[in-house]
């Protein structure tokens, strides 16, 4: 990721109001490169798009462009991408019974039970999910 050239984009001092409006500062804070923001792990990290609706109740859209690290250690919890016989797929990972599980984050699908005998490959947590807001 040498090669990328660094883009600063401003940060402004004031924080915004979920609730009722308030005034914003009038001055630029710092300035942020979403590089540094975004990536712990440059030469681990890589970006995916998703293609579905499976994990809507975790935060993730189809269309959706995934920041993924591969160099993060694995958690119960975390959101993973694994090939399961080949298959990329993005879902939680879990242990049921002590086996592992990929957890679908929409009732609609199953959770993937992951058979031992089985090729099941975490290629990396999900770290960031981006989004558009608005078409």
């Amino acid at each position: 990721m040498s090669d990328v050239q660094q883009t600063l984009f401003p940060v402004f001092g004031a924080r915004v109001s979920a609730g009722f409006p308030s005034p914003a500062d009038d001055y630029i804070e710092s300035r942020i490169d979403l590089n540094e923001h975004l990536i712990q792990h440059k030469e681990a990290t890589f970006f995916l798009r998703v293609r579905g609706d499976s994990m809507v109740q975790c935060g993730i859209l189809d269309g959706d462009l995934l920041v993924v690290d591969r160099s993060l250690p694995v958690v119960v919890g975390n959101i993973v991408i694994a090939a399961i016989d080949g298959e990329f797929t993005v879902k939680q990972f879990a242990f049921c019974e002590g086996h592992p599980v990929l957890k679908a984050g929409n009732p609609a699908y199953n959770d993937i039970l992951i058979d031992p005998e089985g090729d099941l490959e975490i290629w990396g947590v999900v770290r960031w999910a981006i989004h558009k807001l608005w078409p």
